[in-house]
């Protein structure tokens, strides 16, 4: 619930105005986190007519300067472009040098970006060793956002987990798949702390405690089976035989198996003892809970 997020946290500051560039699942719940704190919130789609656009954008479209207009934080939620450019910056690097209001710019990157690690922990310290075309992607446009100077932080995430995107829609339509790779983990975090995280950056950002890297993770990586088993026994459905990777693979999709290839533990120190972010759900039974009881 939106209230569990903004009782533990500061108003945003007054006048505020956060442009998201990405309206999709992460970037809808921030956007309606940030107007539940009474901030000015615009949030891009690619089509008119879809969900939540305030204002459409894409590699191609030209943004007006009223979205701009007064803008005092900027998220882009946006993947990179096949060539490794960062979409926002093609169209809007100048726009964003000349917005005189900008105290924030925040860029959502995947924690693939360190590759794999074999099931060792990473941190903001650990080396990026993007091995996943897409990882590697995302990192150049990581730099590319840090070499522009503006006041930006990076928002490294695993998988990304909430109420209707979760173990529980595979489960209960019987397409779920029990893939059994034994010492194998992946770490998660629920979208409203995606939405928690950024705003809590944001006021810190202003206090001067600017990290430039920053992982958003919960507090327990671990197997896909124990997630499948818990989610199961919330809704009392029976689990399917397991399969072993070597065979299961043969059927992935090459971006499913491009997951399975790396395994890593992420490390969120720097966020929940450092700085001080108090995890809505800090760990998969928690936020499993929370989709189970949305379940319609």
């Amino acid at each position: 619930m939106i209230q569990n997020i903004v009782k533990q946290l500061d108003p945003l500051p007054s006048k505020s105005k956060l442009v998201i560039f990405g309206g999709g699942f992460s970037g809808q719940r921030i956007a309606s986190v940030g107007r539940h704190f009474g901030a000015n919130v615009l949030c891009s789609r690619r089509k008119k007519n879809s969900k939540g656009a305030d204002f459409i954008f894409d590699s191609n479209i030209k943004v007006s300067n009223e979205v701009f207009e007064g803008a005092t934080h900027v998220l882009s939620c946006i993947p990179p472009l096949l060539s490794g450019e960062d979409p926002v910056l093609k169209q809007l690097k100048t726009q964003l040098l000349n917005s005189k209001k900008l105290r924030w710019v925040g860029y959502l990157s995947t924690t693939g970006v360190y590759g794999d690690t074999q099931g060792k922990w990473v941190s903001e310290d650990s080396s990026p060793n993007p091995q996943q075309e897409r990882s590697i992607r995302r990192f150049s446009c990581e730099k590319q956002w840090l070499e522009t100077k503006l006041p930006v932080q990076i928002l490294r995430l695993p998988g990304i987990y909430g109420p209707g995107r979760s173990a529980f829609e595979s489960l209960i339509s019987g397409t779920v798949k029990m893939v059994d790779k034994p010492g194998q983990v992946f770490s998660r975090v629920h979208v409203d702390d995606i939405a928690g995280a950024v705003l809590f950056l944001i006021n810190l950002f202003s206090q001067g405690k600017d990290p430039k890297v920053i992982n958003v993770a919960d507090n327990l990586p671990t197997s896909n089976l124990e997630v499948i088993a818990f989610a199961a026994k919330l809704a009392k459905k029976p689990l399917p035989s397991k399969i072993p990777f070597e065979i299961a693979k043969k059927s992935m999709s090459p971006m499913a198996l491009s997951f399975w290839e790396e395994n890593r533990k992420v490390d969120n120190k720097l966020l929940c003892k450092k700085l001080g972010y108090s995890l809505i759900y800090p760990d998969y039974k928690a936020g499993l809970k929370n989709c189970f009881s949305k379940l319609k």
